[in-house]
């Protein structure tokens, strides 16, 4: 019978694994192995991939088919050229679980089998610290039923135990327990015993009364990463590679074997051999099976897709109050029959619920992404992007002919959107409700670092290394020898060398699991029985081991919970007008098309505006002149890394200012770069180029997309090239052009923008340019209430205010509080007052005290302490930011006063006495600060002045004596 390896470690075994899950998918294949099954250590992280990767060669076995049939003729856009009869691998989930008792393989036989290991490693993950897992043997034998169990023994040649615990009466309990389900594994050590250790192995088998199983045990897909498999197991244990010792791998025998490979190892154990395959038949559960199980969010006996629409409904005559015009009526109906045939009316009730709880709440938020392409989304309150504003294509969100989810991103306020997080726990549960995870990979800088010291490099050599060089490619090539000359190190050298051979190896290996900004899985049962859970670093946040990737990959529904922190600050803006002109403003109620904030941004006038306060952006603002929304729409997407690496910016600007005739390479293209004058310039495009201009199927265009999300992790766009311009050509497009749009397309791979994302993030363009043109000083107020956002510091937050005619008032014990406030200048206008949030070392309980304590206002720093009982840090912290001058007292002199008070509590002794202030005391004169002085102090304090620029101080020293002269 066929072999099959069913205990792999995978690089998701951090620091162990010296090989990805795609990795030993892709060489269980080539190796001719019909199954295998990845057994991470108490982790099943990895296996999504590893089951992507045997989709992916499925995909290349069915296009070599159709080869061989001429069904499909010109370039591959599969990186791999296989043939019709190459080996689809099955992936079976498994986990290697180890307890201080014993040390089992667990592999699922069903959905329950899985759901029982999911809740297993939930169970060990929730107990123990982020990165841990503490389990028992009485725990894996609760929850081990519907899953094989493969013992991993001590061995048996050194002793009758390993030093960990593993002793016979756990291993006896535990085969009572799993009768007919237990296995011993036997793996080789090839330290020239093997088969004298299978032999006890098998004896012991036998007085356990269970079968044995073989194993490679592998930790590599091919002996080549033994030495990477070395380094890994120096950065965990915190060696160098000399000192390395019994840990390094003795050889590079634990990789993934051949069936002639294990059965010539196994030549006497024959049976341990065919019972893999026996295994395997039993263990049938895919990943698959995960699907479709979200929450159905039935509410007082509503089913979804009624609810849905009834909420729909509701929307639109709230969005259109004069009446729901007839062409948006059209759009959701067919709409809500898509979402109905797909069923996926849950899943929009799931976001339009989280989002009502915000609004509720007064949390201001906005979709974005996709979801700006639904008419329903805009209805159910998710997104103000309306059909008046994007062309709405809701196929482009969900697909019939992808059959993949949807995907809702929603912004929230930053400063409240772990609100929302806990109301998502409270409805749902900790058990059916969690994060997505994060991997961090090692990437540039800390491969260098610990690679490099992992090999013993000294630090000044790893830290040269680190700042000097990117993007070298393995061995000696001139790039490298060149860059390492450069800063002093020699080429030749073995050692540097084979670190960055080293280094280049280990690029996108996985370092550990994070917690993803905010992408939430919610399911209608127990979600540990989907995915294992554990705890986030983040006190109350609890993560599941999957990332994004994953999880699409799967097809499980996520919503995508973010922050961000200019939506606080239009909120906070908004509540700053409705208090001080009494117009409640949301962000589908602003005045629009008002040409006088265009007149504003065309001048670059952006300081503190979202996503257009760059220099790049101000740069261009100017040249592109904006004078209508869907202007903005392409301001936003624009200036990104794909524009302008496909050379698309400067024809754009030439057609759109007359310079350059409007032409379209043909007129299918015409349609889908009409509104751009001929330039794509969003991601939608270039995917309707690759399908229009260089046919495309649904089934390549549909990987294309995948690999423009992952580019950056993978690097698999570039295989696309040939098929692309090959395609182009038959269709008789330019090469110039071709060569264009494919550029673009890898740069989309790092940062694209889809139409639909840039017209959500234009909306907050508009709102915020709106309040800054018609109100400054709140538009300001609230830019620096919403700190730490944006490019900009509070400094010059504060300058440009100034620049607008905004009256700026200092931090005052008497008038701030801990937000900066506005308040009538005089002359019917708003004036900003600095809070005490400006002060470095003020914290907000603190400043909260002192203007509850105020009544009508201190007389003196001495007042403030006997009232508020503020320690003297606190009054010599605002005594250091001129807090005290609207009590007349300089800074000098409020810290004169402070410095007398010695006690943490006021001494009532002396009170009564003259005028309540304390003895007397001799007047001192103090020196007058200079205004240099002042503003140096200022800066010390708070980041800024409202006194001199400190270049306005320097500027006679910078004049040249003769300009001064004449």
């Amino acid at each position: 019978m066929p072999f099959v390896e069913l205990c792999i470690t995978s690089n998701f075994t951090f620091l162990t694994g010296g090989s990805h899950p795609q990795e030993f998918t892709r060489r269980a294949s080539d190796l001719g192995m019909e199954a295998l099954a990845i057994s991470d250590l108490n982790s099943v992280a990895g296996i999504v991939r590893a089951h992507t990767e045997a989709r992916e060669i499925g995909r290349e076995v069915e296009e070599a088919k159709r080869r061989e049939a001429g069904e499909i003729t010109g370039p591959s856009t599969f990186a791999h050229e296989l043939t019709s009869d190459t080996i689809v691998p099955r992936l079976i989930p498994a986990s290697r679980i180890v307890t201080p008792e014993m040390e089992v393989t667990l592999i699922p036989r069903n959905r329950k089998g899985w759901g029982n290991l999911s809740r297993l490693l939930t169970l060990g993950r929730r107990r123990a610290v982020k990165g841990s897992c503490e389990l028992t043997s009485e725990d894996v034998m609760e929850w081990c039923g519907d899953c094989e169990v493969l013992f991993h023994p001590f061995d048996p040649l050194k002793s009758q135990t390993d030093g960990a615990g593993r002793t016979m009466p756990h291993l006896e309990r535990m085969t009572r327990r799993a009768s007919g389900r237990c296995y011993l594994v036997m793996a080789p050590r090839y330290d020239g015993q093997d088969q004298k250790r299978f032999n006890a192995l098998t004896s012991l088998a036998k007085s356990l009364k269970i079968p044995t199983v073989a194993s490679a045990e592998p930790l590599m897909h091919h002996g080549s990463r033994r030495r990477l498999t070395d380094v890994l197991a120096c950065i965990r244990e915190g060696r160098v590679i000399e000192d390395l010792g019994y840990i390094a791998q003795p050889n590079a025998e634990r990789r993934l074997r051949s069936e002639t490979e294990i059965r010539s190892i196994f030549k006497h154990h024959p049976e341990a051999v065919d019972r893999t395959q026996k295994i395997a038949g039993a263990c049938q559960f895919s990943l698959d099976e995960l699907r479709y199980e979200y929450p159905s969010e039935v509410s007082d006996g509503e089913i979804p897709q009624d609810r849905l629409k009834r909420l729909t409904q509701e929307g639109l005559r709230w969005r259109y109050p004069d009446g729901i015009p007839e062409k948006s009526q059209k759009m959701a109906n067919h709409e809500l029959q898509l979402i109905d045939k797909m069923g996926y009316a849950p899943y929009f009730l799931t976001v339009r619920d989280v989002v009502a709880f915000a609004r509720s709440k007064g949390i201001l938020c906005q979709g974005r992404g996709s979801a700006a392409n639904s008419i329903t989304c805009f209805a159910l309150g998710v997104t103000s992007i309306g059909p008046e504003i994007a062309s709405m294509v809701f196929e482009r969100f969900v697909s019939e002919a992808r059959d993949e989810p949807p995907d809702i991103d929603v912004d929230f306020e930053h400063e409240r959107r772990e609100e929302v997080i806990q109301h998502i726990y409270g409805k749902y549960g900790r058990a059916r409700a969690g994060l997505c995870a994060t991997v961090i990979h090692y990437r540039g800088k800390r491969a260098i670092r610990e690679v490099g010291r992992a090999m013993g490099l000294s630090n000044d050599i790893i830290s040269s290394m680190s700042s000097q060089i990117w993007g070298w490619g393995t061995g000696k090539d001139a790039t490298t020898e060149s860059r390492l000359r450069e800063i002093g190190l020699d080429p030749r050298d073995k050692r540097l060398l084979l670190t960055l051979e080293l280094v280049s190896q280990i690029q996108g290996f996985p370092r550990h699991l994070s917690q993803h900004v905010g992408g939430f899985i919610m399911t209608e049962g127990r979600l540990d029985e989907l995915v294992p859970i554990e705890n986030a670093t983040m006190e109350d946040r609890t993560v599941i081991c999957w990332d994004k990737d994953d999880i699409d990959s799967l097809g499980i529904l996520k919503v995508d919970v973010l922050a961000l922190g200019m939506l606080t600050c239009i909120r906070k803006a908004f509540d700053l007008i409705k208090e001080n002109m009494g117009t409640q403003y949301t962000l589908n109620t602003l005045p629009s098309e008002d040409p006088v904030v265009y007149d504003m941004l065309c001048k670059a006038d952006s300081v503190g505006v979202f996503q257009v306060e760059s220099r790049a952006q101000m740069n261009f603002l100017p040249r592109m002149r904006p004078r209508t929304f869907y202007d903005l729409v392409i301001e936003v997407a624009i200036i990104r890394p794909g524009p302008i690496q496909g050379d698309m910016v400067h024809p754009f600007i030439k057609r759109r200012s007359g310079e350059e005739t409007i032409s379209f390479p043909s007129d299918e293209l015409g349609k889908v770069l009409g509104k751009t004058l001929g330039v794509p310039l969003f991601q939608e495009q270039a995917m309707q180029i690759a399908i229009i201009g260089a046919g495309f199927d649904p089934s390549e265009a549909d990987r294309l997309r995948r690999a423009l999300a992952t580019f950056k992790k993978q690097g698999s766009v570039d295989v696309f090239r040939e098929r692309f311009m090959d395609g182009m050509a038959k269709n008789g497009y330019d090469t110039a052009f071709s060569e264009r749009c494919f550029s673009q397309i890898e740069g989309f791979g790092s940062y694209g923008f889809p139409e639909s994302h840039a017209a959500s993030f234009a909306l907050l363009v508009y709102a915020s340019a709106w309040i800054k043109c018609h109100h400054p000083t709140i538009f300001a107020c609230a830019l620096l209430n919403s700190q730490p956002m944006g490019f900009y510091a509070p400094s010059q937050i504060v300058r440009d205010a100034r620049e607008h005619d905004v009256e700026i008032r200092p931090v005052s014990v008497n008038e701030s509080f801990w937000n900066n406030t506005v308040e009538p200048d005089g002359r019917g206008g708003l004036a900003l007052r600095l809070g005490f949030r400006q002060i470095k070392s003020m914290k907000e309980e603190e400043a909260l005290w002192i203007a509850s304590a105020r009544g009508n206002g201190y007389q003196s720093p001495e007042d403030l302490w006997r009232r508020a009982g503020c320690s003297p840090r606190i009054l010599n912290t605002l005594a250091e930011a001129d807090g005290f001058a609207g009590l007349g007292l300089s800074r000098r002199e409020a810290l004169w006063h402070v410095k007398a008070i010695k006690g943490a509590e006021p001494l009532p002794l002396f009170y009564n006495d003259l005028d309540g202030e304390g003895l007397f005391e001799p007047k001192v004169s103090l020196p007058k600060m200079s205004v240099g002085q002042e503003v140096i102090e200022d800066y010390a304090a708070m980041r800024l002045t409202l006194r001199a620029h400190p270049l306005a101080l320097l500027r006679p020293l910078l004049t040249p004596q003769d300009t001064q002269n004449s």
